[in-house]
């Protein structure tokens, strides 16, 4: 791969901001958020034959279920997302993301640790839109939801099938209003009316970025909140639901 200053890598392939070149990120990609959330997938891989650190995209590469995965932290929002989908793609082929996350929920059923697999996205970020008009559509790939409900169902994993919101921020963009921090009107309840499962800051970017460049995606995420009921997980519950989610996907990416 050339370097110049449209790409930004190297004069070995390797991606600016990642970090990464081919052969050192696996097809089949776990995208997690919090660079920490790696820590916890080592502990569920079969064996680690590789692991990098750039910023905050913390990369682990090894086998699990028999398959080669990467997993690759994002750090917060659409705009890293965007950056870790892009590079990622210039150094594999054919890749299959699935985000790893965790959310807050909009309908009561939905409980602290419970799973929820996105069919699709209402994109409340712009970051995509550099790449799509507002009017595109934030779709998973129905192979991958298939997979990951299936996955959920043999680990006995709790979970829900439907649409996300997703927003570029945590406060302000879900409506949150503290202190001196009074965000535009925006109701919650109209989302919940729209039966939209749950809020988070990825999944959307993530979509039609893999829709536009012919990649196949999804996301899964622990819910961590109930914004309807004002239920939050509790401390011993946020590991194992995490370890769920990742081997939910895990075991779905295995049947990519």
């Amino acid at each position: 791969m050339d370097s110049n200053a449209e790409t930004m890598a190297d004069e070995e392939g390797r991606q600016y901001h990642i970090g990464l070149k081919k052969g050192e990120l696996a097809n089949k990609i776990l995208l997690a958020g919090d660079p920490d959330r790696i820590d916890i997938g080592k502990e569920l891989f079969d064996n680690i034959e590789i692991e990098t650190q750039h910023r905050e995209y913390h990369c682990i590469t090894g086998t699990a279920f028999g398959t080669r995965i990467s997993m690759l932290s994002t750090g917060i929002g659409p705009d890293n997302t965007e950056i870790a989908v892009f590079e990622a793609s210039q150094i594999v082929e054919n890749p299959v993301f699935i985000r790893i996350g965790t959310c807050g929920c909009l309908q009561d059923f939905v409980k602290p640790a419970d799973q929820v697999i996105s069919t699709g996205s209402i994109a409340y970020e712009n970051t995509s839109t550099f790449f799509v008009p507002d009017c595109f559509p934030a779709i998973a790939s129905i192979d991958v939801v298939l997979e990951l409900e299936r996955a959920c169902n043999e680990l006995e994993l709790k979970h829900h099938v439907g649409l996300t919101a997703t927003t570029p921020g945590f406060y302000g963009s879900q409506g949150r209003n503290i202190g001196n921090f009074k965000p535009l009107p925006f109701k919650i309840e109209d989302l919940q009316k729209w039966n939209v499962l749950n809020f988070e800051m990825e999944s959307s970017c993530l979509f039609r970025l893999a829709m536009i460049s012919g990649a196949r995606s999804g996301t899964i995420c622990a819910a961590y909140n109930n914004r309807i009921t004002d239920e939050i997980i509790s401390k011993e519950q946020k590991k194992p639901a995490q370890e769920g989610t990742i081997k939910a996907a895990m075991l779905a990416l295995s049947r990519l």
